[in-house]
């Protein structure tokens, strides 16, 4: 209840108090930010993925503005010779307002990257995009076979079915990449499991089909009883490390990504940046309350 609280007056307190909370996780407001961060993480053996904030806009200004913000990072990031990828937000782009003026914008970037060598990420977000996201990311694999992938959230009901339905993706040549994580996003107990256990025990079901068959997959989380899970998949298909990565938030448990990487995985960190860091920070808040904690630790301990 405290939690919940706070995280409902999260979006009221004033920004440079949430910032105390924020920056921690964020690169800042940037793309020079994300530059120095990434660097940074590479000088570590890290890879990253770079992802500019700001989803779920409210005109198509905004998604034309999101497009050139995205051109300039690949093509400083490809400069300052980042080793990493992108990722992005379908709504950023129009996805509610326009699919195929989000197509358009979306295909620029990834046929920037591309046009590099690169890959781009394409996040899955709630489950009214789910359907849009996916019928996308078709469309772009299509014509960019080795520099696309896709999210999936373990706890949505459908994602083992997804997977299977977009097997004639995947072949050995260029398998299909996808990052599979738990899931964020607030959704109804039609749709979604709930509870630890189960969503975990979900997140390795598809974890071990996506191994089965050969998909590389990324395995995004911050669960010790996951990773521990995810080795043992690994072990048990002996899967090539070059074969999938583990990948993490920025700011999160570095001691677990430190314990990954020592071990000889891969690992890419998700790197956020841009000057809609308070919307960001305040609806991961309200989809996650008790992170309320680590503000309350900010607030009074570091500031």
């Amino acid at each position: 209840m405290f939690n919940k609280m706070i995280a409902g007056m999260l979006p009221y307190m004033p920004k440079k108090l949430v910032w105390l909370f924020s920056k921690e996780y964020i690169a800042g407001e940037t793309q020079e930010d994300a530059l120095i961060v990434a660097k940074k993480l590479n000088s570590e053996g890290i890879l990253t993925t770079i992802d500019v904030l700001g989803e779920f806009i409210n005109n198509l200004d905004e998604a034309e503005a999101n497009k050139n913000e995205y051109l300039r990072v690949i093509e400083m990031a490809e400069a300052a010779k980042i080793q990493g990828n992108y990722s992005l937000k379908p709504t950023s782009f129009g996805l509610l307002i326009d699919k195929e003026v989000a197509y358009t914008h979306i295909r620029d970037i990834v046929a920037k990257a591309a046009s590099y060598g690169n890959f781009v990420r394409v996040d899955m977000e709630d489950s009214p995009c789910t359907d849009l996201e996916i019928d996308l990311f078709r469309r772009l694999k299509h014509e960019f076979p080795k520099n696309v992938g896709l999210v999936l959230q373990a706890y949505m009901k459908r994602t083992l079915q997804d997977i299977k339905n977009m097997e004639d993706l995947n072949n050995k040549e260029v398998p299909v990449n996808y990052r599979i994580c738990k899931g964020i996003y607030v959704e109804p107990a039609e749709i979604a499991y709930k509870g630890y256990d189960l969503v975990n025990r979900k997140y390795l079901e598809d974890l071990e089909y996506m191994l089965q068959k050969g998909m590389y997959p990324a395995i995004a989380t911050h669960d010790k009883p996951l990773i521990d899970g995810a080795y043992n998949l690994l072990k048990k298909y002996n899967y090539k490390k070059e074969n999938y990565e583990f990948q993490m938030l920025y700011g999160v448990t570095p001691a677990l990504r430190k314990s990954i990487l020592d071990q000889g995985h891969r690992m890419r960190v998700y790197v956020p940046f841009g000057k809609e860091w308070f919307g960001y920070s305040t609806r991961r808040l309200k989809e996650n309350p008790k992170m309320a904690s680590l503000i309350i630790k900010a607030i009074f301990i570091k500031g």
